[in-house]
C-alpha cells in the first residue's frame, strides 16, 4: 500500500511516515519547506519527498505509483481547506483522512497492545521515558514521540513487539480515535480554547478517552477533576511520601512515577520495581525539554501557564537566579490566559518577551503586544519587551557570564525563539 503524507517535516507525521516504512508500506511525502528532520527522512531511505505542496508534485507522485492513502495532520485542513493536494485527492478518489485514522489502522493490523500517553502536560517526556525504559531492559517496542530524542528516533516500528507507544494529543480531539489497552493521564489543564469551548468540553473529552481505554492510571488530583474513583480498569495514583526518584524537576519526577506505576502494576514490564526506578534515574532527557543548549543557558518547549510553572520549579531547583526569554505560543491562546499572567513570573530576576509565534490564528483577533501582556504581571517591573536581535544576544550573553541561569521558554517550530538560540548559541 503506498501511503502519500502531507507535512512530512512534521514532529507528528514525520515519525509516523518512518513508521509506516518500516511497517512495510510505501511512503512519499511532501512540506512547503525543506528542513534538517527531513534530511534525516532522506537519510532513512525516505527519499520520495517534494518540496512544494502542490497539485502538480503529487500528481507526479500518483501518475508514478498510485496512492492509496494520502495522510495529513490537523494543521492542513486548518490553515487550508482547500489545499491543492487535497482538492488532487478528491478528484482522484484517493481516500485522505487525518493521521489519527491511519495510526489507527496501522496499530490495529500489526495486532500490537496500545500504550497511549495523554495530557495537557508531560505527554511527551512521559513517552519518552516510555520508550527509555523499553529500550533500557531490551524488550521490543514500536512507539512514536513528539519530539526528537538521544536514545532513539522520534518513531520506530518492531514487528516483535506486543506493544506500541503513542504520545495521543487532545488537539482536534485527535486521541479519541484510539482504544488503549493502557492510557497513563499526565496531568489535565483547560487547553486548546479553539477546540474545546469550555473547560467541561475539555475534561469530557478525557472521559470519553478513558472510557475507551481497557486501563487507566493518573494522578488523584485529575481524577477528582474528571469526578473519577477507583475501579478495576481505572488506578488512581498519588506522589510517594519520599521520592525514589532522582531526576532534576518535579515534573520529571512525576512523570518517571506514573510511567513506573503504570507498567509495574500492569505487568506490562515484569521485573523489579526497584531496578524500575534505577533505569528511570538514569533517563538522559529529550529536546527542549529543559534542554541545555550551553553552560548556563537552557530551552524548553512551555507553552501553557501549568508548563510554564513547572520548568521554572525546574529551573529554581538548579539557580536563584534565574532569567526568562519568553516566546508565548499562539496569540489566540494568550487571549485565553490573560489573567493567568498576573503571578506567573514571580521570583524571576529579569524576563525578556519577545512576540508571539503565530500559528493556525483567528484573523478576527487583535495581536496582543509583548507591552501588552506584561501590563498583567503583578512584578511588570521586571520585564521587558524584547526582539530576537543583537541586542537580545548581548543580554542573554552577559547574564550566562554573570552566573544566571537563562531559560528560553517557547513552543513554536521553524523561525522561534528555540532555533534562534541554536543558531546563536549551540556547542
Amino acid at each position: 500500500m503506498h501511503i502519500f503524507f502531507s507535512g512530512i517535516g512534521g514532529t507528528a507525521i514525520g515519525p509516523l511516515a518512518l513508521i509506516s516504512q518500516q511497517a512495510g508500506y510505501t511512503v512519499s511525502g511532501s512540506d512547503k519547506q525543506d528542513s534538517n528532520y527531513i534530511d534525516h527522512l532522506r537519510n532513512k531511505g525516505l527519499t520520495d519527498i517534494r518540496i512544494g505542496q502542490t497539485q502538480e508534485n503529487i500528481a507526479h507522485v500518483h501518475a508514478q505509483n498510485p496512492i492509496d492513502w494520502f495522510v495529513y495532520s490537523s494543521a492542513v485542513t486548518m490553515e487550508q481547506p482547500n489545499s491543492e493536494e487535497l482538492v488532487f485527492c478528491k478528484m482522484a478518489k484517493i481516500k485522505a483522512t487525518k493521521r489519527d485514522e491511519f495510526l489507527n489502522h496501522l496499530i490495529f493490523k500489526s495486532g500490537q497492545k496500545l500504550i497511549a500517553i495523554a495530557g495537557t502536560h508531560g505527554k511527551t517526556t512521559t513517552a519518552a521515558m516510555t520508550v527509555w525504559l523499553f529500550k533500557e531492559l531490551g524488550i521490543p517496542l514500536s512507539y512514536s514521540v513528539g519530539a526528537k530524542l538521544p536514545f532513539g528516533d522520534m518513531g520506530s516500528f518492531d514487528p516483535e513487539a506486543e506493544f506500541f507507544a503513542l504520545e495521543a494529543d487532545e488537539f482536534d480531539h485527535n486521541f479519541l480515535s484510539f482504544e488503549p489497552f493502557l492510557a497513563l493521564i499526565t496531568g489535565i489543564d483547560y487547553d486548546h480554547h479553539e477546540i474545546y469551548p469550555t473547560r467541561q468540553n475539555y475534561e469530557h473529552a478525557f472521559v470519553k478517552f478513558i472510557r475507551q481505554s481497557m486501563h487507566t492510571v493518573l494522578w488523584r488530583e485529575d481524577a477528582a477533576k474528571l469526578e473519577l474513583k477507583q475501579t478495576k480498569s481505572v488506578d488512581i495514583i498519588q506522589p510517594p511520601r519520599k521520592n525514589p526518584y532522582r531526576l532534576v524537576g518535579e515534573v520529571n519526577r512525576s512523570n518517571a512515577q506514573l510511567v513506573v506505576d503504570g507498567l509495574y502494576s500492569k505487568k506490562i514490564i515484569q521485573r523489579p520495581q526497584n531496578e524500575l526506578i534505577q533505569i528511570m534515574n538514569q533517563f538522559p532527557g529529550l529536546s527542549r525539554r529543559f534542554e541545555r543548549i550551553v553552560d548556563g543557558l537552557y530551552s524548553d518547549y512551555a507553552h501553557t501557564p501549568e508548563k510554564i510553572r513547572g520548568c521554572l520549579k525546574t529551573a529554581f531547583e538548579l539557580s536563584q537566579n534565574v532569567v526568562v526569554v519568553h516566546e508565548p505560543l499562539t496569540n489566540r491562546r494568550q487571549h485565553f490566559i490573560l489573567d493567568e499572567y498576573k503571578d506567573l513570573f514571580l521570583n524571576v530576576k529579569k524576563l525578556y518577551w519577545v512576540p508571539s509565534y503565530l500559528a493556525r490564528e483567528d484573523p478576527r483577533q487583535h495581536i496582543l503586544t509583548p507591552d501588552e501582556l506584561i501590563k498583567r504581571m503583578s512584578n511588570k517591573e521586571i520585564a521587558e519587551a524584547s526582539l530576537l536581535d543583537d541586542t537580545l544576544k548581548d543580554q542573554i550573553q552577559e547574564h550566562v557570564a554573570a552566573g544566571d541561569l537563562v531559560v528560553c521558554i517557547s513552543g513554536g517550530g521553524g523561525g522561534s525563539l528555540d532555533e534562534w538560540v541554536r543558531r546563536n548559541y549551540a556547542d
